[in-house]
């Protein structure tokens, strides 16, 4: 039997270290050490493993959870052998926090460190006015997964204001605050109901990465 499939590119990659990129749209993770991952994520694993519903972690999350849906949305991952992540073909990279904090739109989640410190975070009340705006901020020392739907842009904010799609915001600086900006002149020109017509708007010392795409849709009629 011969095929381009059985290429040894194709093959899973042997490595002792702990988070590996399979390919630039799939990600190995060996355990050991347990890992919180996005439901769904998982596309394969070897080894015996169990997979458990993560709960919200705080009176706080518990209440946000509660309104929006969001963070009950994470399994706890524990077992020996390795599982792969991905999500939608889309590109997929790795962060060494090292002491420090990021915060991570939940839609471009994959996997992270079980012993990385996590909260949902909001952004005033616009949870309501448009997906995407309750997102996770990660803090300590541990590695994070995350996915881009094509190759993202770095935009530094210090420089000056910075406007973002809610669904195209991949992760920012944790210590920077976004708030929304309704702009109904480009609603208008859009459609009633568009997601254009609000953007986070980001302004300080701190990054921004931004995909070329506004994601998959989700909820009911989503395919």
């Amino acid at each position: 039997m011969r095929s381009p499939i059985f290429d040894q590119a194709n093959r899973e990659k042997q490595s002792t270290t702990r988070w590996t990129m399979q390919s630039d749209k799939m990600l190995r993770v060996g355990f050991g050490p347990e890992a919180l991952a996005a439901k769904g994520a998982m596309v394969a694993y070897q080894g015996q493993f169990d997979f458990a519903h993560e709960g919200s972690g705080s009176m706080s999350n518990f209440l946000k959870k509660a309104v929006t849906n969001e963070g009950g949305q994470l399994m706890r991952v524990r077992g020996q052998g390795e599982v792969f992540f991905a999500r939608r073909n889309s590109n997929v990279f790795t962060i060494d926090l090292e002491g420090d904090s990021i915060t991570i739109n939940t839609s471009s989640l994959l996997a992270f460190d079980a012993s990385l410190d996590w909260t949902i975070t909001s952004i005033g009340n616009a949870g309501m006015l448009a997906g995407g705006l309750f997102n996770l901020t990660l803090t300590g020392q541990g590695t994070v997964g995350i996915t881009s739907d094509g190759p993202p842009v770095l935009l530094d904010c210090s420089v000056q204001p910075t406007f973002v799609d809610p669904q195209a915001a991949v992760c920012w600086s944790a210590n920077l605050t976004p708030g929304v900006k309704n702009d109904f002149k480009i609603g208008s020109l859009i459609g009633r109901g568009s997601g254009e017509s609000f953007q986070l708007a980001f302004h300080g010392p701190g990054f921004v990465v931004v995909q070329p795409s506004e994601g998959t849709p989700s909820g009911p009629g989503a395919r």
